[in-house]
């Protein structure tokens, strides 16, 4: 697992505290154990086969069932282990910053390993085992098991000398007829709603820049570059920090993002998952009212 993950054995061993040369003996007695080739190694690293990576597939899930047996026998529960959690970059560096202080300070034991992926792979992780938990949209999860955690309105950010900046208070979509919206790239779910705003607004979006994150989509709005449209959470923290950009909310029931705690259907709920949904949820709500009263 450690060598398909991070694509190089000299990686993997580091990260298991043994030697190359132990590792590299060790996959190739696992290799002959099954009469499989589950790496093709070479001077770009070692990549998996398709063989090895149904294998790695498995190898996860049986892990992760050891885990949850060790946890069983100990009575820790999820919050006593490792916690993988897969988050999508337009909410982790937002939402989670107050979740995992809270996590250290109630669950000192839990170890928490958080990435930020987009919606493919998250769905790719949570299906292989590699995420334990997925925080995302859930409809882009079909099939699997969600607890809904909140709902969140969009907004549009803009320079203070915008056309739009004047008046306070909500947006209605007619008036974006004719703008530039910026969003995120294809491969993230907000471009596809904000795609969809554009159709119903009559509005474009542009052409020359689609953002690698939320940071730059705002920047690019405060040059004057367009309209950017950034999710509830982050305008309740991030953006809200700064006097370059005017925000408004939008005001349309079309355009509430619904975020969910998301599982594979093969995992049942556990009292530490409620409990971990219920933190994220206090969370998100502060973050939300705050937004509400000052933005």
């Amino acid at each position: 697992m450690a060598v398909a993950d991070l694509g190089q054995i000299g990686m993997a061993a580091g990260q298991l505290n043994i030697s190359q040369p132990s590792l590299s003996a060790q996959l190739a007695e696992v290799e002959a154990d099954l009469g499989a080739k589950l790496f093709l190694r070479g001077r770009h690293g070692a990549h998996v086969t398709p063989l090895g990576a149904e294998i790695v597939r498995r190898a996860r899930s049986i892990l992760r069932d050891h885990q949850d047996l060790v946890a069983v026998v100990r009575g820790g529960g999820m919050f006593h282990g490792r916690l993988r959690l897969g988050v999508l970059p337009s909410i982790g560096p937002y939402l989670l910053p107050g979740v995992v202080q809270r996590l250290h300070d109630e669950h000192p034991s839990l170890r928490l390993v958080v990435r930020d992926e987009t919606t493919r792979d998250l769905i790719e992780g949570l299906n292989n085992g590699r995420h334990d938990l997925v925080i995302a949209t859930p409809q882009d999860h079909p099939g699997a098991r969600n607890d809904v955690l909140f709902r969140e309105d969009l907004w549009a950010a803009m320079s203070k000398d915008h056309a739009l900046a004047g008046a306070p208070g909500p947006l209605k979509i007619d008036v974006l007829k004719g703008q530039i919206l910026l969003t995120l790239g294809k491969a993230h779910p907000l471009s596809h709603q904000v795609a969809g705003l554009a159709h119903r607004a009559g509005a474009r979006m542009s052409q020359d820049y689609e953002g690698t994150s939320l940071d730059a989509i705002r920047l690019m709005a405060a040059s004057g570059a367009g309209l950017a449209i950034l999710p509830g959470i982050y305008a309740a923290t991030e953006a809200r920090r700064g006097t370059d950009l005017t925000l408004r909310r939008l005001e349309d029931p079309g355009l509430v993002r619904k975020i969910a705690l998301i599982r594979s259907a093969a995992q049942d709920e556990t009292g530490d998952i409620a409990v971990m949904a219920r933190i994220l949820r206090t969370e998100a709500d502060r973050l939300l009212r705050a937004s509400g009263a000052d933005l």
